[in-house]
């Protein structure tokens, strides 16, 4: 529980801390714009972290469960081979769906 406390503590320092940075710049022009694509680019840069971090954990679970599975049962080894790589494409293109989702989000 701890652990988890500090990690949120600094995840919040970690996306306050640009903002901030971003905020005080002074009389650049731009006003709101500027506020409001820095928004964008730190929303950009979340949604592909975290969907990394979901296809990361989703690739390593698939991954260890088809060894496991292949370690039980050598004869069901190209079943279970076609059936890993149809996952491994689809939690791919989760992935690359976020990508392309955060450079429309980008300034």
């Amino acid at each position: 529980m701890k652990t988890l406390i500090r990690t949120m503590f600094w995840l919040l320092v970690m996306t306050a801390v640009p903002a901030l940075a971003l905020a005080a710049g002074g009389d650049a022009g731009g006003g709101a714009e500027d506020g409001m694509n820095a928004g964008k680019a730190i929303g950009a840069g979340i949604a592909i972290g975290v969907a990394g971090l979901g296809c990361g954990i989703g690739m390593g679970l698939t991954a260890g469960n088809t060894t496991a599975g292949i370690a039980r049962n050598p004869g069901a080894a190209g079943a279970m081979f076609t059936n890993f790589i149809l996952g491994m494409v689809l939690i791919e293109s989760i992935a690359i769906y976020a990508l392309v989702i955060a450079f429309q989000l980008a300034p």
